[in-house]
């Protein structure tokens, strides 16, 4: 079995030997194969060198295209590398490596994707914002996947190469789309609880705001692509709605005034009920082409 070990890096000649050197020493004391990959997404230090000289294999982007777009190049070099397993963590040091073997010993269990929970034991530093965040999406996929899910950010994980050849489109939250995608296809997700390291500012987002912004747009983005039927059929729905409501109101001041009440009800009425059977259409249409 072949696990590879698979490290994302923009200018993290700081931190990277020391993540490197922590992660071979956990994994000298197991049997797996391993090897280290590091993507090193376009950085202007010495990252990429570090990386070679500590015996990892390199990829290096041209210029910076953000860790959405490097996770996606890294899937296709672990697929290329023939890996069984892949585990996904920070070049930060963010995650002790000492939990890798339990993750890769949940997928030799059978589970196709497990994440490591960072809210599972311990205190994890967050701001009051991002933390309700985390607790809305964790209930939101919970209930999606019918699965307890209490960390659906975490960067640290393991997974199949079935979940690695998924189809991403995100270019924010990726690890999001990741699990809703392999909850879709029937995938077993689990998590195990671990401990964090404190770290610099993340360099994803300017803020939780913004954060929480980019997330949700995105999330609708995944359910228009992956499941256009309850995308469309909800928004089409909605119109449609509108549209009885409205036209119910114009029938009952008919029938107890002799008067629609104002022409503009009875268009606005048609308008919403023609608008929402369009949408529903538009949503037939993506579904037939997703096929």
């Amino acid at each position: 079995m072949k696990v590879i070990i698979s490290i994302p890096a923009y200018n993290e000649e700081k931190n990277l030997l020391d993540v490197i050197k922590e992660i071979k020493e956990t994994m000298s004391k197991t049997k797996y194969n391993y090897s280290i990959l590091v993507l090193d997404d376009g950085s202007r230090d010495k990252t990429a060198e570090i990386a070679k000289k500590a015996g990892a294999i390199i990829i290096s982007n041209s210029r910076n295209l953000g860790l959405a777009e490097t996770f996606k190049k890294e899937m296709q070099e672990c697929v290329n590398l023939d890996a069984d397993i892949i585990v996904h963590t920070d070049a930060d040091g963010q995650y002790p490596a000492l939990y890798i073997p339990y993750l890769i010993k949940k997928i030799e269990e059978g589970y196709d994707l497990v994440l490591g929970s960072r809210f599972g034991k311990g205190k994890y530093s967050e701001t009051f914002l991002k933390k309700i965040g985390n607790v809305a999406f964790a209930k939101i996929f919970s209930g999606l996947l019918k699965t307890k899910i209490t960390d659906t950010t975490t960067g640290f994980r393991a997974f199949t190469k079935e979940v690695a050849k998924l189809p991403l489109i995100n270019t924010f939250t990726y690890t999001q789309e990741q699990l809703i995608r392999a909850g879709k296809t029937k995938m077993k997700i689990t998590e195990i609880p671990i401990t964090t390291r404190k770290t610099r500012k993340s360099k994803l987002f300017n803020g939780p705001i913004d954060y929480a912004i980019k997330a949700w747009i995105n999330i609708f983005r995944i359910y228009r692509d992956y499941a256009p039927l309850k995308f469309f059929g909800l928004f089409g729905g909605i119109f449609i709605l509108v549209g009885f409501i409205l036209g119910v109101w114009v029938i009952y001041n008919i029938i107890t005034a002799g008067a629609a009440g104002g022409i503009p009800r009875v268009i606005l009425s048609a308008l919403c009920i023609i608008t929402g059977l369009q949408i529903w259409f538009f949503g037939f249409l993506a579904d037939m082409i997703r096929k």
